[in-house]
């Protein structure tokens, strides 16, 4: 039996390549133990700092039977892209991979709750400093791609409430348009989406 990074097991009787290339499952496998146990691979990559698997995932014959009952797990994007396995979107700062805080969502509303903390400045998700005008802008990205602009205010509190009041509404419009394809407990974890100015 294989040991993959010193913890996963191979203990699948079937076959894990095609055409010497990795199947799905076993992609995802090995890449989510390198993310949690690869050498360097926190220290290099933050935000996968402190992520561990559970015991049943550290098994592939068990992942792979657990990726065969998830809804979203064959579907593939208008780009023939398969969709994303999450791990917080159930759980907000989940940090184990696992049975109970995995799912697959489409890229969209991945990219969509995705916080891109290295790019952050000194002001709440959404807020800039307008030095033209002297106060503070609000804006969000549209969920197309593109940069909405939201307005100016006196103060970088009351432009985050701006932006916050339309990604949620964005975030609930997307669940709503996506209802009927995804998994019901990441429906109901957009719905309840709360931007928190911490983030």
């Amino acid at each position: 039996m294989n040991v993959i990074y010193g913890v996963g097991f191979n203990d699948f009787n079937g076959r894990v390549t095609t055409n010497r290339k990795n199947d799905k499952e076993y992609s995802l496998w090995t890449s989510i133990l390198e993310r949690c146990y690869g050498e360097g691979t926190q220290e290099v990559k933050i935000t996968y700092r402190g992520c561990t698997m559970s015991e049943n995932f550290k098994s592939f014959s068990f992942f792979y039977n657990w990726c065969q009952s998830q809804k979203g797990f064959r579907t593939l994007e208008v780009n023939n892209r398969h969709w994303h396995l999450d791990k917080d979107i159930l759980v907000r700062g989940n940090k184990l991979y696992s049975e109970h805080t995995c799912c697959f969502i489409p890229q969209k509303i991945n990219a969509l709750l995705t916080r891109r903390q290295s790019l952050r400045g000194e002001y709440p998700l959404g807020v800039s400093l307008n030095k033209r005008a002297g106060k503070f802008q609000a804006s969000c990205k549209d969920g197309a791609g593109k940069l909405k602009y939201l307005g100016l205010f006196l103060t970088q509190e009351r432009a985050f409430e701006a932006y916050k009041l339309f990604k949620e509404n964005l975030i609930r419009d997307i669940a709503v348009r996506y209802s009927e394809v995804i998994d019901e407990r990441v429906y109901q974890a957009l719905l309840n989406y709360k931007v928190e100015i911490t983030d």
